[in-house]
């Protein structure tokens, strides 16, 4: 399917059905017979529409990730500090991938292990574009002058998201050790706490010494 992201309303039933089944049982546990079946949709309809497997996971993808590249690109836009609008950006990564834990588990956790790779072209031009959009705030930053000179740009996308992640998959513990004894306490921490050291480091790797 490409990078088509226009998906009828079967097709998104069968990538909702198919995320929760690969998050719960891994992509190796889950066969296209029990998303067919858990999707009460007939098994030769799952094979036309995506083909294999493979292809429904980067359809999956596609689908969860690609509307990130317009609200990116919106943000750009905004009448905004470079500061505010790198502030933004994080907040933007952060609640999305707090919000869709399922789908980045899938491709954080299973493709780690390099079992599969996953740099199909159409996933790999949306990471570039993302890319392009964080570099185009940095830039902009350095031309006013408020960011430095010296910014390895693409290595602020895995620190934002390494933070995260190291929080994340030690969830048990940092809910012990900041006692967020609920997952109501454990969610706004991320969306509070976390996200505000997350602009802190980013911060201080922008911006020139006082």
């Amino acid at each position: 399917m490409g990078a088509n992201t226009d998906f009828n309303e079967k097709q998104i039933k069968i990538l909702q059905v198919a995320e929760t089944l690969f998050a719960e049982k891994g992509f190796d546990g889950t066969s296209i017979r029990n998303i067919s079946k858990e999707a009460k949709i007939n098994i030769a309809m799952v094979s036309y529409y995506f083909g294999s497997k493979e292809r429904l996971l980067e359809s999956l993808i596609l689908y969860r990730t690609s509307d990130l590249k317009s609200q990116l690109d919106s943000l750009i836009k905004e009448n905004l500090e470079p500061i505010e609008k790198i502030n933004k950006l994080i907040e933007l990564y952060i609640n999305r991938i707090n919000s869709n834990k399922g789908i980045y588990r899938i491709i954080h956790f299973e493709f780690a292990t390099n079992k599969r790779d996953l740099n199909f072209e159409s996933f790999t031009e949306l990471k570039k574009g993302n890319l392009k959009s964080l570099e185009a705030i940095i830039v902009e930053g350095q031309t006013k002058g408020v960011f430095r000179k010296d910014i390895i740009i693409p290595l602020i996308t895995p620190t934002i998201l390494g933070t995260f992640f190291h929080f994340h998959m030690n969830k048990p513990f940092f809910q012990n050790l900041l006692n967020l004894k609920t997952d109501d306490l454990y969610n706004n921490y991320i969306r509070t706490n976390l996200t505000k050291h997350i602009q802190q480091t980013i911060k201080a790797l922008l911006i020139y010494e006082s």
